[in-house]
């Protein structure tokens, strides 16, 4: 029989179209597979990251955004401080420590709220829902700690300086420089399971101090329950990236509560106008 080249020579061709094609298949079917096999890598990689940073913020440490002047010059407007949700709890607050605390009741003027459009709101408190984005503050204030509870606490002695528990504390190393200890004078003891807090910038800060109208402590004080954690560094901006001491040296004499000398001596007594 004899055999037709040309036949022959469209058979092959015919082969190697078929050829090309299965190989140009199996190449898309395996980059679809890889494709699919990376996006849903990416996916797990993105969905665990979510996870592991709502729960170091829920349990380990949060940032916030500072938003106004009460604590300059330690901390300043738009600073980013990260705060550690392990004080209180494993560790204990001591004086000196800077809190960041939900506001206990009609301590923060409103403020109108401010919207980027829905979709861009939507992915900003998402992102801060997991700790991706600082707070911004809504809704808590950042003070330090000046009393303990059972710490009396008056202001002022003879040269200006606060008294905790009968002792005068030179509070020069965080105050702003030029603000007096207080422009306000006060007579007090902290409640049990509560904090009196005061910011660095005296002349500008709407602390305990503003918020105790029967001037014993009560009103005035922060409750332990609502603190948030202990601020620990300054991280943005990048120049003023500092850890933050509690100046542990300035409470160093202070003593216990309930001490012989908690009494201490007299201070200048409030007056009334």
């Amino acid at each position: 029989m004899a055999h037709d080249p040309d036949s022959a020579h469209a058979e092959a061709e015919d082969a190697e179209r078929e050829r090309a094609r299965d190989e140009r298949t199996t190449n898309e079917r395996g980059f679809g597979a890889r494709l699919g096999a990376a996006v849903k890598e990416i996916v797990v990689v993105l969905a665990m990251a979510l996870t592991l940073s709502f729960i170091v913020k829920t349990f380990l440490v949060q940032a916030f955004f500072i938003p106004s002047e009460s604590m300059q010059d330690t901390l300043l407007v738009g600073d980013r401080v990260v705060v550690s949700k392990l004080t209180p709890g494993p560790f204990d607050i001591k004086r000196g420590d800077i809190v960041v605390f939900e506001d206990p009741g009609d301590w923060l003027s409103p403020t109108p709220e401010t919207s980027r459009g829905p979709v861009l709101d939507g992915v900003r408190d998402a992102l801060m829902f997991v700790g991706l984005l600082p707070d911004t503050s809504e809704g808590h204030l950042i003070k330090r700690v000046i009393g303990l509870p059972g710490d009396h606490v008056q202001c002022c002695d003879a040269e200006g300086r606060l008294l905790i528990n009968g002792e005068p504390v030179d509070e020069s190393p965080y105050l702003k420089p030029g603000v007096e200890a207080s422009d306000q004078e006060f007579n007090i003891t902290v409640p049990s399971g509560s904090l009196w807090v005061m910011g660095d910038n005296r002349s500008d800060s709407s602390d305990s101090r503003f918020h105790d109208p029967g001037g014993t402590g009560d009103k005035g004080s922060v409750p332990i329950d609502l603190v948030v954690g202990r601020a620990v560094v300054t991280v943005w901006p990048f120049d003023r990236m500092t850890t933050l001491s509690d100046h542990s040296e300035v409470f160093s004499e202070v003593p216990d509560a309930g001490s012989n000398r908690s009494l201490g001596p007299p201070a200048r007594e409030p007056h009334t106008s």
